[in-house]
């Protein structure tokens, strides 16, 4: 059984300090140990209900903690809110951890986790906006999130709205001719509202990006495109938190941050292994992966 832990409240207008400053070491602390514990979660919907993505929603923990416990401008208690930020999981396969996040950000009761991909569920196996609160869009056949999201950031323009729009994409999904058309699109209308995050694990369902379809330059790729390009650790929350900020300082085109993160993070025996993309864990495997996770929260509260 999931544990509850606190869901805390966000002011729905943060006081915006200038770059860098806003980040203390005790909140660097609390979000790190909240994106291990949303780990053991998602461990959890998984390995009870037999059936999930535990790899790439472990690679994105940081990110998506980072983003709805400090970043997005969002109401979990009115989700309509107009002028909210957007957010695409364009990788909607690593919904397991999205649901975690939003659970723990007060969208709906954290219990409902483990309920995840049951019947009738709200907690389908890619996210379904028609079911669950705080999603913005249906995901799952990959590479749409770029376009859909550079359509939101131009509505905000259209309107005049200070919202930003969100996307964070799989490195395999961006094998997908249809990334880099929203990618021109976006260029083309400098939508300096819109940030992309790219997490860049190196592992896809087949095997290693390098070896289905190598990516790199990556960077310069992004950058050729018309983007303006952030590359960090994707895990280090502090690195992760600064790198959102510069984003919202850069004027006149998109922004992309190039994540560097491990596939299947926080468990030795499911890093960087391909495997662990969509295969839930049998018993022992799953008390032996609870237990590195439980020693990594406990190695940050002292």
């Amino acid at each position: 059984m999931i544990t509850k832990r606190e869901v805390i409240t966000i002011p729905e207008s943060p006081v915006i300090h200038p770059f860098g400053t806003r980040h203390t070491p005790e909140m660097v602390i609390d979000l790190s140990k909240r994106a291990i514990n949303f780990r053991i979660d998602v461990l959890r919907m998984v390995y009870q209900n037999k059936t999930g993505h535990i790899g790439g929603a472990f690679s994105v923990a940081e990110i998506l903690t980072a983003l709805f416990f400090h970043h997005l401008r969002v109401d979990p208690a009115n989700p309509h809110w107009p002028d909210r930020d957007r957010f695409v999981l364009s990788k909607g396969h690593a919904c397991a951890m999205l649901y975690a996040a939003l659970a723990y950000r007060g969208y709906f009761p954290v219990e409902d986790l483990m309920t995840f991909r049951t019947l009738n569920s709200r907690l389908q196996g890619h996210p379904e906006r028609q079911k669950t609160p705080g999603i913005e869009v249906p995901s799952g056949p990959l590479g749409h999130g770029v376009a859909i999201a550079a359509g939101m950031a131009l509505a905000a323009k259209m309107d005049r709205s200070k919202r930003r729009a969100y996307v964070v994409l799989g490195d395999g999904e961006i094998n997908a001719g249809v990334i880099w058309e929203g990618a021109l699109a976006a260029a083309k209308y400098k939508l300096d509202n819109l940030t992309a995050i790219l997490d860049y694990n190196g592992v896809q369902q087949t095997g290693a990006t390098i070896k289905v379809m190598p990516l790199e330059p990556i960077a310069e790729k992004w950058r050729s495109f018309g983007w303006h390009v952030i590359e960090v650790h994707g895990h280090n929350m502090l690195r992760v938190l600064d790198a959102l900020d510069e984003a919202n300082e850069i004027h006149g085109r998109p922004v992309i941050i190039v994540a560097r993160t491990t596939k299947g993070k926080g468990v030795t025996f499911m890093e960087n292994d391909h495997f662990w993309h969509g295969s839930p864990p049998t018993s022992a495997q799953f008390e032996a992966a609870l237990s590195e996770l439980q020693q990594e929260v406990g190695r940050w509260q002292k």
